[in-house]
């Protein structure tokens, strides 16, 4: 039987945020300040995006593997938390993401969040240098998008037993992997069917599952929102570390106790 979950401090998911005070000309100087911002940083990620690619994809040829992907984890994660930086800098987005730090040190384990929004993977590896995670094979196949990924030794998730090998050999080698037990983006509030995979991955390369909460006040780019969609703001993120489990039984009545737990924690939040 899987093991009794311990009770711990729920985790709020309706985090708000006074709006701005707006009227007359402020509020005008207001929105077209933060739809220039927006669009300008849509840009500077693209653009920066497929600079790194192009560079990945030259390195990528010259460099073992072992060096090749520690490496390309470790520019990730400096692009990324640039980019929350420069997010932060413009005062319309606010992030808490210390919590993280305290994996840093940590051994390999298996990160996983909630998955509210496409954002989720770029706050979390933005704090941690040593993590690799698994991506859609659409994105790796894309010949510049996915060639940082690619170089980053990124797991493509449509071949499972690949999956499964390179997941463990990677945690063996000392990385963290990454991986939304949803499968995909959160349909609504709360959290959606866990999948067994990460669990059994955990269960056979002998890490634990750090649980992760991710809060937010708004559903962008959640499932349906469109990239081009300026949402209201400020944004405002938080990243919360629940307890680790072991997985120590079967995978798959695993991956549903520990759903019921994500589920009853934030049920409660909202409660």
């Amino acid at each position: 039987m899987p093991p009794a979950v311990p009770k711990i401090v729920a985790v709020r998911t309706d985090v708000v945020v006074a709006p701005y005070r707006r009227g007359g000309l402020g509020r005008t100087f207001r929105l077209g300040y933060e739809y220039f911002v927006f669009y300008g940083l849509l840009v500077v990620f693209a653009t920066s995006g497929l600079i790194w690619g192009l560079a990945a994809m030259i390195l990528a040829p010259f460099l073992p593997r072992g060096v090749g992907q520690p490496l390309g984890q470790y520019l990730i994660m400096v692009g990324f938390r640039f980019f929350v930086w420069l997010m932060q800098s413009s005062k319309i987005i606010t992030c808490d993401l210390a919590a993280l730090d305290r994996l840093r040190n940590q051994g390999p384990l298996i990160i996983a969040p909630n998955h509210p929004t496409l954002l989720d993977v770029m706050l979390i590896i933005s704090r941690l240098p040593r993590v690799t995670c698994t991506a859609k094979a659409k994105l790796l196949n894309n010949p510049f998008v996915g060639a940082s990924a690619r170089f980053a030794g990124y797991i493509r998730n449509d071949r499972p037993t690949h999956l499964v090998r390179e997941s463990i050999r990677q945690l063996h080698g000392g990385r963290q992997l990454l991986v939304f037990p949803e499968g995909t983006r959160t349909r609504s509030n709360g959290v959606g069917p866990f999948k067994g995979g990460f669990a059994l991955i955990a269960k056979h390369a002998g890490v634990p599952i750090q649980t992760v909460f991710i809060e937010s006040n708004s559903r962008f780019l959640g499932k349906g929102w469109s990239l081009l969609r300026k949402p209201e703001f400020p944004l405002v993120y938080r990243v919360r570390l629940g307890p680790a489990f072991a997985v120590e039984s079967d995978f798959r009545c695993w991956a549903t106790t520990l759903y019921r737990f994500y589920q009853s924690e934030l049920d409660n939040s909202t409660s």
